[in-house]
């Protein structure tokens, strides 16, 4: 089994609470590892948020496995969770499993460009709590036999596709950057980023990305390997 030398103790533990985020949204969730040199990419998809999730690890020596010297796989995420190892400052790579369809398609590595228009951190958190307030106030209005999947589900879709200003960044996303740690108060309206690429959003911050797709697939706009 393969082992990944983590940069110090901060990322085994950030990795590990990424990976318990994750599973606390899907127990059977999967991440698609990608490193190359001292860098590891962690994608992932949590289901209630239709977004794609990535967290970079640095590495405390380039990424070797024999004569490889990246690693692409698609392995259970409660099982890389389980090999973290914040003493040793490790995590072993398991066994690879049959990718969800998400993990086939990928953002672009290079050749983003900057969006104008993100507000500053606090005001979207505070956007994402003013949200969260909505829902459960209009959830609550709804009586009890009306207060089902589907109406939850039509409250949901209606408030999360709402976009942040004239950016197009669905509010969803910044719910997601939040619920998984990326949107932390230490985080400044310097270390925030908006950034776009054909069809594709994303909202960069110190702790991970969150990418989004605004339309279907485009000829030039994906990676899928």
């Amino acid at each position: 089994m393969t082992v990944l030398h983590l940069a110090d103790e901060g990322e085994a533990a950030d990795l590990a609470a990424f990976l318990s985020r994750l599973l606390h949204y899907d127990r059977g969730a999967a991440v698609r590892l990608q490193a190359a040199g001292t860098a590891l990419a962690v994608f992932g998809r949590p289901p209630s948020f239709e977004v794609l999730a990535i967290r970079a690890v640095r590495l405390a020596k380039p990424y070797e496995d024999g004569l490889d010297v990246t690693l692409d796989a698609t392995v259970s995420a409660g099982e890389l969770l389980e090999t973290v190892d914040g003493t040793a400052v490790t995590a072993a790579v398991p066994p690879a499993v049959t990718g969800p369809p998400w993990a086939g398609v990928l953002p672009p590595r290079g050749g983003w460009r900057s969006e104008a228009g993100l507000p500053a951190p606090d005001a979207l958190r505070a956007l994402v709590g003013a949200a969260v307030a909505e829902f459960r106030g209009r959830t609550e209005e709804l009586a009890p036999e009306d207060r089902t999947r589907a109406a939850l589900d039509r409250i949901g879709r209606e408030i999360w596709s709402r976009t942040v200003g004239d950016t197009g960044l669905p509010v969803r996303a910044v719910h997601a950057a939040q619920s998984l740690g990326f949107l932390r108060p230490s985080a400044g309206a310097r270390d925030l980023a908006l950034l776009s690429l054909g069809s594709w959003l994303r909202l960069r911050t110190p702790y991970g990305s969150i990418a989004v797709r605004r339309a279907g697939l485009g000829a030039l706009d994906v990676s899928v390997r």
